[in-house]
């Protein structure tokens, strides 16, 4: 039993090895994710967006005021020259890509292209491809001038690892002329994880052996007049005497990416303030006709503004999946990753050895709370740990440090069950020891009982047929004279152990012994109709066995010892006697006695295995007996008549 325990042990601990490691490998693509999602959701309501940064969106409203989307490029001009000249705003962002020619208005393309580079304070978008140019010319023009349109400088750091060709081939193919003119050009790419949200964006694209900055961080340099960037494996460094920047980064295909830091959103589309294009294009032809323009241009003062589409158009809709909303604005993402520069409001995840240490940490600790504390105080413990970390993973979103919250939970989940199977394994091993010794005192059939029906256990009991087996030593008196107590111990010890096997063979139970006496029931708790026969047998087999006891002990120059049996069946109170604290399983009544009065004629009659009448009518069948005669039996009004079993007829019924 200690090898199938010992073994139980061992497979439980490599199952949970293997179980470990599995649940770790696949929730920690599938659970991280989503606790990402939850606790940034949770977390950024209480993070307002700066005020500094405002939105310019061509929205339903502007194409109900200015007409339907296809726009004439002359539109984008008049919102730029508000901005330019009517405003004090920083630094404005067109967050859009123009690439395809318009045919209908040409003439409008033209002018676009022309006065594009007209505009200071204009940074508008590019964006890199996986895909190769369509010509080894469009390649090398493009090459050329791409990177004339940023003055950031970057100072490479990096390991040689991270230092590696990047995946982007191409960029995205502009009007000729409109390249060429537009003076600032930053990236718009967003990282898509593979379940769709957009959690991170290509900070600094790695292109043609060259470094290019982002939309949001060519718009910080040009506010901020930081010119260099040092890049180092871990961060994106940049200062003056006005500007400090400290940007968590990771390094990926030899580009830089930062995660984004999101903000409250009422709408779940913009975090930060949003104004129609339509009131801008508006009020500055409300200025040039000398009316009131709709808009206050105070509102623009020392702002950071981002143009961008966002209606509901196929050509215009722009929204992104990100773990605040399934709907958030292309725009916002943009300007959400300036917010970030601007306030050094970073958000960093914890690093896959900090998780994996954490969900090894929480799962041992569980693995102890439930293997040594009792149940209750265990439970609590471990309910009390998960509800600590979960506000300990809210407290660190809070501060934009992203731990593991579902899959650490999980495991402390799987930690409580193989918990509960350790505890298992080994309170049944101790339940299986304490059966051991415990049946050493009481028959094994009383205590199965009792630990089968544990809630029923009490005082009280039933009237049953039984039939007792009352077995007797012979002139022990005389024989205990004669050894020393150890002799004597040893010979009871070896009888017992002897006979107890017998008793239980035939499915009677050892009540208890009673100096050299033992007393044995059948019938009852084992339930069988034959319990006189399975009786009979037993007292056959019983004797049988002292018979080659005797011829052991004789050769061992010990005392021959020879037993006398009485057998009695009737009905006998069966159950628990004693008291709450101390219960007792035994057989009480008439029956009991009878069968020890019944042994005690053995010495009259120097037989060995005498039963009463009622017994002999239940086993006449399968018995060779000879009638002694009637005998009184103390206590009993009436004499009975009993019955020496000479041999057994049949071995089975």
């Amino acid at each position: 039993m200690e090898i199938t325990h010992k073994k139980s042990l061992i497979l439980l601990t490599i199952a949970s090895i293997v179980v470990f490691f599995v649940v770790y490998l696949i929730g920690h693509t599938i659970f991280q994710y989503k606790s990402y999602n939850f606790m940034m959701k949770q977390t950024s309501v209480n993070k307002a967006a700066s005020d500094d940064i405002i939105l310019i969106v061509i929205d339903n409203k502007s194409l109900i005021r200015l007409g339907r989307w296809p726009w004439k490029r002359t539109l984008f001009l008049e919102i730029f020259d508000y901005l330019e000249h009517h405003t004090e705003a920083k630094v404005y962002g067109f967050d859009a890509v123009i690439i395809a020619p318009d045919t209908d208005f040409p003439e409008y393309d033209r002018e676009f292209s022309r006065r594009i580079g007209s505009y200071d304070k204009l940074v508008a978008g590019v964006g890199f491809m996986y895909d190769y140019f369509r010509s080894e010319a469009d390649k090398e023009l493009f090459d050329k001038v791409l990177s004339q349109k940023h003055d950031v400088n970057f100072i490479d750091k990096r390991s040689a690892k991270y230092r590696i060709k990047s995946k982007y081939n191409s960029f995205t193919p502009f009007l000729r002329d409109y390249f060429y003119n537009v003076k600032n050009l930053g990236a718009v790419n967003t990282y898509q994880d593979f379940d769709g949200y957009i959690r991170k964006v290509d900070q600094i694209i790695s292109y043609n052996d060259g470094l290019y900055p982002s939309l949001p961080l060519l718009m910080y340099s040009k506010v901020t007049g930081i010119k260099d960037f040092t890049i180092t494996d871990k961060y994106v460094f940049g200062q003056n005497k006005d500007y400090k920047l400290k940007m968590p980064i990771i390094n990926m295909d030899g580009s830089v990416y930062s995660y984004l830091s999101y903000y409250k959103t009422d709408d779940g589309v913009y975090s930060h303030q949003k104004i129609s294009a339509s009131d801008v294009i508006e009020s500055l032809r409300n200025i040039k006709q000398g009316k009131k323009p709709v808009l206050d241009a105070e509102i623009f003062k020392d702002k950071i503004v981002f143009v961008g589409s966002n209606a509901n158009s196929q050509a215009l809709q722009d929204v992104k999946r990100t773990p605040v909303s399934d709907t958030f604005a292309g725009l916002d993402i943009q300007a959400t990753n300036f917010n970030n520069l601007y306030k050094n409001e970073f958000f960093i995840e914890a690093s896959p050895a900090y998780g994996f240490v954490v969900i090894l940490t929480v799962f041992l600790l569980v693995l102890l709370l439930i293997c040594t504390l009792p149940i209750p105080a265990a439970l609590m413990c471990t309910s009390l740990v998960m509800f600590m970390y979960f506000i300990f993973t809210f407290l660190m979103y809070d501060r934009r440090i992203g731990v593991g919250l579902i899959l650490p939970e999980v495991f402390m989940l799987i930690a409580i069950g193989f918990g509960y199977s350790y505890r298992y394994l080994v309170e049944g091993r101790k339940k299986e020891k304490i059966q051991s010794v415990m049946g050493k005192y009481i028959s094994k059939d009383v205590m199965q009982n009792v630990v089968s029906n544990i809630d029923g256990v009490r005082l009280g009991g039933k009237r049953a047929c039984v039939t007792v087996l009352f077995a007797d030593i012979r002139g022990f008196t005389s024989i205990s004279e004669r050894l020393s107590a150890e002799e004597v111990t040893r010979i009871l010890n070896e009888y017992f152990s002897a006979i107890a096997p017998i008793i239980e063979k035939h499915n009677g139970i050892l009540n208890k012994f009673m100096g050299d006496a033992v007393l044995a029931v059948f019938g009852e708790p084992i339930k069988n109709e034959n319990h006189a026969i399975d009786a009979v047998k037993c007292a056959d087999d019983m004797l049988k066995k002292v018979k080659q006891l005797q011829t052991k002990w004789l050769d061992e120059g010990k005392p021959k010892i020879e037993i006398g049996i009485g057998i009695s069946t009737g009905e006998a109170f069966v159950g628990n006697i004693g008291s709450e604290e101390r219960l007792e399983y035994t057989v009480i009544g008439d029956t009991v006695n009878t069968a020890s009065r019944i042994e005690n004629y053995n010495k009259v009659y120097k037989t060995k295995f005498l039963i009463s009448e009622e017994t002999f009518l239940r086993v006449q069948k399968y018995v060779d007996v000879i009638k002694i005669r009637e005998v009184a039996i103390r206590g009993k009004s009436k004499k009975i008549n009993i019955y020496e079993v000479l041999r057994i007829l049949s071995p089975e019924k």
